[in-house]
């Protein structure tokens, strides 16, 4: 169901973008080849050609009638509700992202070609799956081949790219205070208040099973191997592909744009912050496994790696050796021989949790609240049979890279459904009071990039209702 909604959005998002500067080059063109028709029919002189008209020009970027005219089929086509949806609303979003996608260039901010290609190659090789073949989607988008499917995903994606880096930059630096916390939900009447679903606090105990030395010094060699090959002439990225074992960014060539806020493995982010441009590390252990990194392009603060992940072979024997190991540790946790929370601390091998007891931090909210309704589906359904202080079972965990590991979980507490109180809800308020703030932050924005940017809305548009003051007046 996720992967339906997200290929849904993603199709969306492809009818919604409209062509880039190139697209007022197009228009030349085909109002040049009509008068050329004009000129050279023998039966009318008064002879007219339809031709596709500009519906706004927002700095550099030239959106066509057209692009609205493709956002209303697309949505059709993928029976998305059209509740709501006008011409003029889908005209001034498409205008929004021009002018995010206008100011970033103007800011420079740079996408690299190899990251375009990159995304490019993902979303073709996903499409593909999701709409059964190239064929198909090639038909479903009546595109004539893929080098079109392609010049078009890379205008998408560029202006994608633009647009998300310029957003985040608007409320990169944007924060809220305690006190505008409390001002924020003091100004929410009482019978508004959000509701809070059911929520859990879960922890978990992880053993992972340990790999041989000679397993171990295979995989060093191997990625000394490939680094020797590669400083020889041989493609970094075409090694990731074949070789890397991070599924994510082993489809890219192993290309990674990081930076020094990112979440990154502490051994990752040291290594990858030392190398010059061009320079390849030797291998280095994290937590998944054992890399080397390629440092393909440095831009200021942020910069585009490759990198190599490879994973020392556990045998069965070992598998077998760690399944014993959890099983006797949830034996004495049972036997009251020692807490949950003692033997993660002591044992566990996640050390996101093992220092809190175990405890799960829910990524979407930064506490240890999990609301059941938004919980994902394989931990639910992992979860709702435990009652009390009831612990699973050893469970097969596997990880993005496809380790294979072991992990008991325990639902530490059990929070009813009830309408949001400051103190028990602080975390959830201050999200919801930030998000606020931010939204105020881009509004400032975008009133002011308007009066800055050379905008134009074309007379047959002009009647519309704008979100934003887009004809200035």
């Amino acid at each position: 169901m996720k992967q339906s909604i997200l290929v849904l959005m993603l199709f969306v998002a492809f009818g919604m973008q409209a062509q880039e500067k190139e697209d007022a080059t197009m228009v030349a063109e085909v109002m040049k080849e009509a008068k050329t028709q004009v000129n050279d029919s023998t039966k009318s002189s008064t002879k007219r050609v339809k031709i596709d008209g500009v519906a706004a020009v927002v700095g550099d970027f030239v959106i066509l009638e057209s692009d609205v005219d493709k956002t209303f089929l697309d949505l059709q086509q993928q029976g998305a509700s059209l509740e709501g949806f006008t011409r003029c609303k889908l005209l001034g979003k498409l205008m929004e992202d021009k002018l995010y996608a206008h100011q970033a260039i103007q800011d420079s901010i740079e996408v690299s070609p190899g990251e375009i290609r990159d995304r490019v190659n993902q979303s073709i090789e996903y499409f593909s799956q999701q709409t059964g073949g190239m064929a198909e989607l090639l038909k479903f988008y009546a595109m004539e081949d893929e080098a079109a499917l392609r010049k078009r995903l890379t205008e998408i994606t560029k202006i994608n790219i633009l647009t998300q880096r310029m957003q985040s930059k608007v409320v990169r630096d944007v924060e809220i205070t305690p006190e505008e916390v409390r001002q924020f939900f003091e100004k929410i009447p009482v019978d508004q208040r959000p509701v809070i679903g059911v929520e859990l606090e879960v922890s978990q105990i992880i053993i992972e099973p340990e790999p041989s030395k000679e397993a171990v010094d295979k995989v060093i060699q191997k990625l000394k191997d490939i680094k020797a090959e590669v400083e020889g002439g041989s493609s970094f990225g075409t090694k990731a592909i074949l070789y890397s074992k991070d599924r994510a960014s082993g489809r890219q060539g192993g290309l990674m744009p990081i930076n020094k806020r990112m979440s990154l493995a502490k051994e990752f982010k040291d290594v990858a912050f030392s190398l010059q441009q061009g320079e390849i590390s030797d291998p280095f252990k994290t937590e998944f496994g054992w890399h080397i990194v390629m440092v393909d392009k440095v831009r200021g603060q942020e910069r585009d790696v490759r990198h190599i992940l490879l994973i020392p072979e556990v045998t069965a024997d070992r598998l077998e050796e760690a399944r014993k190991e959890i099983d006797t540790l949830r034996q004495r946790i049972v036997s009251k021989e020692l807490t949950f929370e003692e033997a993660a601390r002591s044992f566990s091998d996640d050390k996101e949790t093992r220092n809190n007891g175990g405890k799960l931090i829910n990524p979407a909210t930064f506490d240890t609240h999990f609301e059941l309704t938004k919980m994902d589906p394989e931990q639910y359904s992992q979860i709702e049979p435990l009652k009390g202080d009831e612990i699973s079972i050893p469970l097969i965990d596997e990880t993005r890279t496809g380790q294979k590991r072991f992990k008991l979980l325990k639902v530490t507490n059990r929070y009813d459904e009830h309408v949001a109180d400051y103190s028990k809800d602080y975390i959830k308020i201050k999200s919801l009071a930030l998000k606020e703030k931010q939204l105020k932050e881009v509004e400032k924005w975008i009133t002011q990039k308007i009066k800055d940017t050379y905008i134009n809305v074309n007379k047959g548009n002009r009647d519309c209702e704008f979100q934003n003051n887009w004809l200035k007046k």
